[in-house]
C-alpha cells in the first residue's frame, strides 16, 4: 500500500489512466472487428470504409503508448492486405 502523499497519488492517477486505456483498447479491438466482419461478408465497399475509420483509432493508439508503433502498423497493413485482396 501507498504510504507518502505522493505515491497515494500516483495510484489514483493510474486507477483513471487504466479506465482510459481500457477504453481505447476496447474500441481499437471493435474497430478491427467491424473490418473483420466486412471481409468475412465480402462486402469490399463496407470494408474499405471500415479500414478508412479504424486506421487513425489504431494510429492514436500506438501514439499514446497503449499499442507498440509497430504492431499497430502490422495490424493496418495485414488487414489493408486483406481487404485490396477481396477484389481478386
Amino acid at each position: 500500500m501507498a504510504n507518502t502523499s505522493s505515491a497515494k497519488k500516483a495510484a489514483r492517477q493510474m486507477i483513471s489512466r487504466t479506465e482510459v486505456n481500457k477504453s481505447r483498447r476496447s474500441r481499437v479491438k471493435t474497430e478491427i472487428r467491424s473490418v473483420e466482419e466486412a471481409i468475412a461478408a465480402g462486402d469490399k465497399g463496407k470494408a474499405e470504409a471500415a479500414l478508412k475509420a479504424a486506421e487513425p483509432i489504431l494510429v492514436r493508439t500506438a501514439q499514446k503508448g497503449i499499442m507498440h508503433k509497430k504492431a499497430a502498423s502490422r495490424k493496418v497493413s495485414r488487414l489493408a492486405q486483406r481487404v485490396k485482396a477481396m477484389s481478386a
